[in-house]
């Protein structure tokens, strides 16, 4: 289900104050029979100031950030290793795993590694097989991270097929030049340049641990 957005009321009070005092400025002066120049100095003065709280309120509308439509992702809570993964394998992972998922938008995640999927953490999908499609082969082959803003914009989303349904966002990480590390969000356009970089370098860390450990 869809959140609305927390500062749209703010955003709509100039507005609203602003249509209300023009509109009762406009009931006074149709009511009052005889109009004193004492009246017409403030009836000026009213206007004047509606006008500005309702430039105020669409000048908000635009400047001020909405925060991005979050839905609950589809899918059950958990985490699941890769069979006979070794311990400090287990240990590292999870610890980046919990970092990510606490301190980022993330609420889903996947290593994958070395043809093999590590750990899947978070809101999980039922598929529980990577087939890297165009973009999680690019990734891989550039070693470059992608980032979809907004997944379902994206005529490749369907590889994403292990991540929930309606997963929002989704960044492809790589992790050296064996794996990757693939994070969703339940609100798209979510992720900060301070998220990107938390990600990178814990991907970065990854992949000197699993190099060594593997």
């Amino acid at each position: 289900m869809s959140q609305g957005d927390p500062n749209r009321i703010i955003r709509l009070l100039p507005l609203f104050a602003g249509g209300l005092g023009g509109l009762l400025l406009l009931i006074n002066r149709f009511s009052t029979e005889q109009l004193l120049p004492s009246q017409a100095r403030s009836d000026v003065l009213g206007v004047i100031l509606s006008g500005v709280l309702i430039l105020i309120g669409l000048l908000w509308r635009q400047i001020q950030p909405r925060s991005p439509d979050a839905v609950t992702l589809v899918g059950e809570s958990g985490m699941e290793f890769a069979e006979n993964l070794p311990e400090p394998i287990q240990t590292e992972l999870a610890w980046a795993s919990h970092i990510l998922l606490t301190n980022t938008v993330t609420k889903t995640l996947v290593v994958y590694y070395q043809g093999k999927i590590l750990l899947r953490r978070g809101i999980l999908a039922p598929n529980k097989d990577v087939k890297p499609g165009k973009i999680l082969q690019r990734v891989m082959e550039t070693q470059k991270p992608v980032y979809l803003v907004n997944l379902k914009l994206y005529p490749g989303s369907i590889e994403f097929d292990y991540l929930p349904e309606n997963t929002q966002g989704v960044i492809c990480q790589p992790i050296g030049q064996k794996g990757v590390l693939i994070l969703g969000a339940n609100a798209p356009r979510s992720y900060t340049k301070q998220d990107e970089n938390w990600i990178e370098a814990i991907a970065d860390k990854l992949a000197v641990t699993l190099d060594e450990l593997s």
